[in-house]
């Protein structure tokens, strides 16, 4: 018996009938731990944590604010330890792991709620069949093209790229004849390099693994893919390694190179410029059958061993319901991508056509590839892109050196 409780049947000795009802309510009080990623609660999510509250009598949920480079970590910490949180922000890409590892706890989803989400989107959180996290967070890129130095390069400032060949001309283009770097190349040791290089394999219809958990880096796709990587070096940016992609936007914002790679907080941020710009799905390789793109989202985990499991995942579902979801994606300026299709995302398309490149990408876009060693893996794939821009391995070496690698990490 705790002390709390215990001071209530003391109280309760001298009190009466009214303190009985205090020491009721006071027990009948259960949490909902919530480890949330970032340095503040959205407005959005506190309005709606106190909306599900006031009607779930005597359940409270306790967010704990995180930053971003350590929330991940002290959530698997804590789990290791024995000591979970009912519920945490995380990288999808980390489900696989914490479910081998017997940490978190499926949540599945009804076909219905699968219908719900634009294609492909429940993939990001499917491992073995079952689904093991709710999105919350969702981004997806498109390519920006500098229209005015388009035209500086004597290139039609109203036709962007549509394949690679032409991305990677007109990069060579706009740099010979302008001296302004054409395309801008992300190659630092940093988890969105990976990223960006993943956005080139959607567009190519490759995969680096398969459903069955077959590694399948090594592919004619792939190897496209990054060859095309090598061709468009000498006209980006001097020395990609140093930049990932949010210091590649700060140039692009600058007006010091012409193409980008981007989520929806670009646009947001170009608003605020005297830059002429464009937006446009990705360029496409050979092998595409359509506008593809990286899918990332970030997921709610239920971990195991909080016991309050089932009404975690009920408030996780909540919170991501369509109506919240909308609400807190489509506030503008945090790079989010909707996860579903709606009216209220159709308004959107109407008032701002930005919106449109980036949906139009989900049909033929792809998942964070799921291994159960992710960073192991990451660091495969940014070894392997860093030794073709630095020129230190031809496409086809690096390839068959990562693929090998990446074997031990799945």
């Amino acid at each position: 018996m705790s002390i709390s409780i215990k001071t209530g049947l003391m109280a309760l000795a001298l009190l009466g009938s009214t303190a009985l009802t205090a020491v009721t309510a006071q027990a009948a009080d259960k949490e909902i731990s919530w480890i949330y990623c970032g340095d503040t609660i959205d407005p959005v999510h506190t309005k709606y944590i106190k909306q599900w509250e006031e009607k779930n009598t005597g359940w409270k949920i306790a967010p704990e604010v995180v930053g971003w480079a350590q929330c991940q970590d002290k959530a698997t910490t804590l789990a290791a330890a024995g000591t979970p949180v009912a519920m945490a922000y995380v990288g999808s890409r980390t489900l696989k792991e914490f479910a081998q590892n017997d940490l978190i706890v499926p949540v599945p989803m009804t076909d219905d709620e699968k219908k719900t989400y634009y294609p492909n989107i429940v993939n990001t959180v499917t491992f073995e069949g079952t689904q093991w996290g709710v999105p919350i967070a969702f981004s997806t890129k498109a390519l920006y093209w500098n229209k005015d130095l388009f035209k500086q390069a004597g290139l039609d400032p109203e036709t962007p790229p549509k394949t690679w060949a032409e991305e990677i001309e007109m990069a060579k283009t706009i740099k010979e004849k302008t001296g302004i770097p054409g395309f801008g190349l992300s190659a630092k040791t940093f988890d969105n390099t990976m990223h960006q290089f993943m956005h080139w394999v959607y567009t190519n219809n490759g995969t680096v693994i398969d459903a069955d958990g077959k590694v399948t880096l090594d592919s004619p796709q792939i190897l496209a893919a990054l060859k095309a990587y090598k061709d468009i070096v000498p006209y980006s940016e001097e020395g990609p390694t140093a930049y990932e992609q949010n210091e590649v936007r700060a140039i692009f914002l600058d007006g010091k190179v012409a193409m980008i790679q981007a989520g929806s907080g670009a646009a947001d941020r170009l608003k605020a410029t005297k830059i002429s710009w464009g937006i446009t799905t990705l360029p496409l390789g050979p092998d595409a059958k359509g506008p593809g793109t990286l899918l990332i989202t970030d997921s709610l985990a239920i971990f195991k061993g909080s016991g309050v499991e089932d009404k975690a995942t009920e408030f996780a579902k909540f919170i991501t319901s369509p109506d919240v979801q909308s609400e807190y994606e489509l506030q503008g300026g945090a790079g989010l991508t909707p996860l579903r299709p709606s009216a209220k995302v159709d308004e959107f398309v109407a008032k701002d056509p930005h919106w449109k490149p980036l949906i139009d990408g989900i049909s033929y876009g792809g998942p964070e590839p799921l291994f159960t060693d992710y960073k192991g893996f990451q660091n495969s794939m940014i070894e392997m892109i860093q030794s073709v821009v630095t020129g230190k391995a031809e496409p086809e070496a690096a390839l068959k050196k990562a693929a090998g690698e990446v074997e031990a990490f799945k």
